[in-house]
């Protein structure tokens, strides 16, 4: 009699299984963290019932002064749902501006927040929730990813600093891939490149774990992919989806385990001189990862596939070059003068990093950085 094929398939498998090296897994921690994700198309016309859900009747909607129209047509749309508008979120959010505004949502006895647009709005709706325990519904029209995180950064006096709180963490986020539609160019690029930096870091952080590393690459690939087609039609939706489900697994990862020195920079060049946090982001992101290519090979490598390129910080280059990013300091308001001190206050507090803070190694980075060196293997 002959074997029955299905079994000699079956044998074949199991040796070619049993010749596989085995993988020993290095130990890791990971805490997941609660947040109720909502995403697709149109999905702003669920607000309302997303606000009753959290048992609210009285919201309070966030933006900045560009977004207030649409902030507008949100309070429209909620009815009685809604308290009222703030519209002053400010950029790297100033303490001064959250103080008015916990001021005015004391006067209005709000029971929930709104937060739309992008970090500077979340970053007050966060401020806010720092303050006062209020639930937040986020809903981002950028890549930044800060949605997805417990991560507050405020700016005082000149500095910016940061905290991971719980507290802090937005209860819904709803994604609805139509309000990116009008995202322009400039922006969509920068804030693509931020959300790409989160992830970056978390490949390479002391915390990273399986799980989070694989997202992070998925995040970035879909970034990667995302933005050359958004270049050439910015009303591509299949390119808007992928970008926009990139920018939520990047802040995913931000939100899962530590920052390292490309935040460190970022913060400091934005709290304390004044830079756009995204472009700011865009800038420094090659050079930071340059300086741990050696100290991170691993991670350089998984970075490298989700761009589908051999050196990850010559394509995070490229990446934003080719579409229309900025590539030098010099040219989003940084000056020359100021690099000494931006070392200083950099290499100060360190955050952990893989490779060591150095201060002429830092130097380094942001000479390159402010003049726009593509970085070599």
């Amino acid at each position: 009699m002959s074997a029955n094929p299905d079994v000699s398939k079956r044998s074949d498998l199991a040796g070619n299984i049993q010749q596989l090296p085995g993988v020993i897994m290095d130990s890791f921690v990971y805490e997941g963290l609660a947040s109720r994700v909502v995403f697709g198309f149109g999905t702003l016309a669920r607000l309302r019932d997303e606000v009753r859900r959290l048992g609210c009747s009285r919201a309070l909607v966030l933006t900045t002064a560009a977004q207030r129209n649409r902030g507008e047509d949100i309070v429209a749309e909620l009815g009685n749902l809604a308290a009222g508008l703030y519209s002053n979120a400010a950029m790297h959010t100033p303490v001064e501006v959250t103080r008015d505004a916990l001021k005015f949502a004391q006067e209005l006895e709000v029971d929930c927040l709104i937060a739309l647009g992008g970090g500077s709005t979340i970053g007050l709706s966060k401020a806010i929730a720092l303050h006062t325990d209020l639930l937040q519904i986020v809903i981002p029209t950028t890549y930044a990813g800060s949605e997805a995180t417990p991560i507050i950064g405020q700016t005082e006096n000149g500095l910016k600093t940061t905290q991971r709180t719980l507290k802090v963490m937005p209860e819904v986020i709803l994604y609805d891939v139509d309000l990116s539609m009008t995202l322009p160019l400039q922006m969509t690029v920068t804030s693509a490149m931020n959300a790409i930096a989160h992830a970056i870091e978390a490949l390479y952080s002391k915390d990273a774990n399986p799980l989070i590393s694989t997202l992070a690459e998925q995040g970035i690939s879909a970034l990667a992919r995302a933005l050359p087609r958004l270049t050439s039609d910015l009303t591509d939706k299949e390119a808007r989806s992928d970008a926009l489900f990139g920018g939520w697994a990047c802040g995913v990862c931000l939100g899962a385990v530590g920052m390292s020195i490309h935040h460190k920079l970022c913060h400091t060049l934005g709290g304390s001189f004044g830079l756009p946090h995204a472009e700011t982001h865009t800038v420094v992101l090659p050079h930071a990862v340059a300086y741990n290519a050696e100290a991170a090979p691993e991670a350089m490598a998984r970075i490298a596939r989700a761009l589908g390129v051999s050196d990850a910080a010559q394509g995070l280059f490229d990446l934003a070059y080719v579409n229309g990013g900025p590539t030098r300091l010099a040219d989003i308001g940084m000056y020359e003068a100021d690099l000494p001190r931006a070392v200083e206050l950099a290499c100060s507090s360190p955050y952990w990093n893989p490779r060591p803070i150095e201060q002429d190694a830092i130097r380094h980075l942001l000479n390159n950085a402010f003049k726009g060196v593509r970085p070599s293997n």
